[in-house]
This record gives structure tokens, sequence and C-alpha cells, in this order.
């Protein structure tokens, strides 16, 4: 055998122990955010409750993807019924790579885990068998939080009346279910600041709410372009494409809306106003407008003056175009 050819084999051999040892390491040591806290307690209060429900619902919106949908309807509310019951079912038609199925978040479907692993989840995206579930929940947004903050939600969701369901596996499609196993990071809490400090507290509510999540343009699995600049796309099952706003200040975005109007942008939706029955090809959104309208005056404005202070980018969106099988 030629020397070449022995260089050959012996490199070949040797990046092929290397992919075997990362596969390893990835499959094995990955993710790798430490224990769920054992000795966390949390503490339960009607107050805790109530400021949980109030993240839950409006802010965080725990319950708009633990809950099914019903995309016949403008902004596509939950089914009454299915409030935290999951089953709502993020796939390939929708351009995700894999099947994932939002799971049941009431103490039917959480009774087995303790308040540590349940913050840890949260926080990290880690379950409580030490696998990472797919970012559609923005896990790295929530570990960027009050403490207190995520305690509350624990305790609103252990005081929810138990809605037993089939449980459903969610699959992520290879290479993704690896590279998945990368992104869990140890979270990095904060203290909510003071309303009276409306920027760093609006700053808070866009985390929590993780805005930028969806205003943010992202191709190919990573975000391209400025934070809440958007133009992110999204796909509908019929063909049909949604573009998310631009929410910096420049003329393509909000420079030109006055906090009162942009209040009453989210307040239109209060009690489900405005939630009507689409008819095919009409605008649709995963914008869940009736969930956020719950939030007060006060924290819209706060949100509001955050976004007012963001660096103005230039980014006109087209925010929707029809299927042409419409």
């Amino acid at each position: 055998m030629s020397r070449l050819v022995k260089i050959i084999l012996i490199s070949v051999s040797f990046i092929v122990l290397l992919l075997i040892s990362g596969l390893v390491y990835v499959s094995t040591a990955l993710p790798d955010v430490g224990p769920a806290p054992e000795n966390l307690k949390v503490t339960v209060s009607p107050e805790k409750i109530e400021r949980g429900k109030y993240l839950a619902n409006h802010v965080m919106l725990c319950i708009d993807c633990h809950s099914q949908r019903d995309f016949s309807l403008f902004s596509a509310p939950p089914i009454p019924g299915t409030e935290a019951k999951g089953g709502e079912r993020f796939d390939h038609s929708m351009g995700f790579p894999g099947v994932f199925i939002s799971p049941n978040i009431t103490p039917a479907g959480i009774g087995d885990y303790t308040d540590g692993e349940l913050f840890r989840l949260i926080t990290t995206g880690v379950k409580k068998d030490g696998n990472p579930i797919f970012p559609v929940m923005p896990y790295a947004s929530y570990g960027k939080m009050d403490a207190e903050d995520i305690e509350a939600v624990i305790a609103y969701i252990r005081s929810l009346e138990p809605k037993p369901s089939e449980k459903q596996v969610s699959k992520a499609d290879f290479p993704v279910n690896l590279i998945m196993r990368t992104m869990p990071v140890k979270a990095e809490l904060s203290k909510k600041p003071s309303p009276e400090d409306a920027i760093a507290y609006g700053k808070y509510l866009t985390t929590a709410s993780a805005c930028a999540d969806c205003h943010t343009q992202f191709e190919n699995g990573a975000y391209t372009g400025e934070p809440l600049a958007g133009g992110r796309k999204f796909m509908f099952p019929d063909g049909s494409v949604l573009s998310s706003a631009n929410l910096t200040p420049h003329e393509t975005g909000l420079k030109n809306w006055s906090k009162s109007q942009f209040i009453e942008q989210f307040k239109a939706y209060e009690n489900s106003r405005h939630i009507r029955k689409l008819n095919p090809g009409e605008m649709q959104t995963i914008m869940p407008w009736a969930m956020y309208a719950g939030m007060s005056r006060e924290d819209l404005g706060a949100i509001y003056d955050y976004l007012q202070s963001l660096e103005p980018v230039e980014n006109a969106v087209t925010k929707f175009i029809a299927s042409e099988h419409s």
C-alpha cells in the first residue's frame, strides 16, 4: 500500500473518530445547564397566583401555545375548553423542522414535576429527563426574567383545573434533534425593574413577551436581521405567508405611531372584539391579539416607550401574501 493511501486512510479514520466522538458528546453530555434546584418550593398566595395568571395569559402567553388554536378565526384564539391542555401542533406545513406538540401544563400534565424541575424547564428548556425542548417555547427569553415572576407562573399553573389528555410525542428532524441539544444555556435571571423606569420596565416586558422571537428576521435556522426590525416569515398550511412587522421607530416601523395608537391597537381586541370568521384568502396572523389585549395599558405603554428608544432600522415589510390557491 502506498504511503499516500495510508495517510488518506489514517486521516479519514481520524475524522470519522472525531465525528463519532462529537456525536456521542452532544447526545450524552448536552444540554449542560446544571441540575434542577432541589430545594425550590414555590410559596402560594392569591396574589402570586393572580400575577402568574396575568403573565401566563397576557404577557408570556403560556396559555396561547399550550392550547389548541382555532385558525378559522382571525388571530387564532384558543378553542374554549382546551386552555392549558396542550395539543397544539407545529409541523412541516408551518415551516418547522419536525413535529412539535405542546404538552399539557395543567396539573394532569405536570403533576410529576417538582417546582425546581418546572423552574429549570421554563428558564432553560430542559425537561425532567434532561432532554431539551424545541425553542418554540422562548425559554431563552424566560431565562432572563425575574425568578419571582417564574415562580408566580408555576403557582398559577399548579392552581388550574386538571384536564387529562393523551400524551403526544414531539420529534425533531435530523440534524435538528442534535442541534437543539446545544441550545439550552444556564438562565441569566434579572430583577424586574420598577415601572417608574419606563424604558427598562418596557424592555423587561418585551423580553418576557418574547417579541424579538417573532419580530426579527430568521432564515435557515438563524436570526439574520436586526432585533425587533421585523421581516420573519411564517407559513400557513394553505401556502399563505405572514411577515412580522418592524417594531423599531423607523418610518417603515413605528415612527409615526403615538403611544395611544399603539395601546389601542391591542385593546381593540379586548373581549374578543374583531376576532371574526375568516374567508379563504383573507389575512391571517399568528399574533394572539386577544390574549395580549389583556395586558394593562400601563404595561403596553412601557413596551411602547422601550420600542421608541431603539435605533431605527429601515425594513419595509409586506405583511401578508395570500396563497395562490385561495
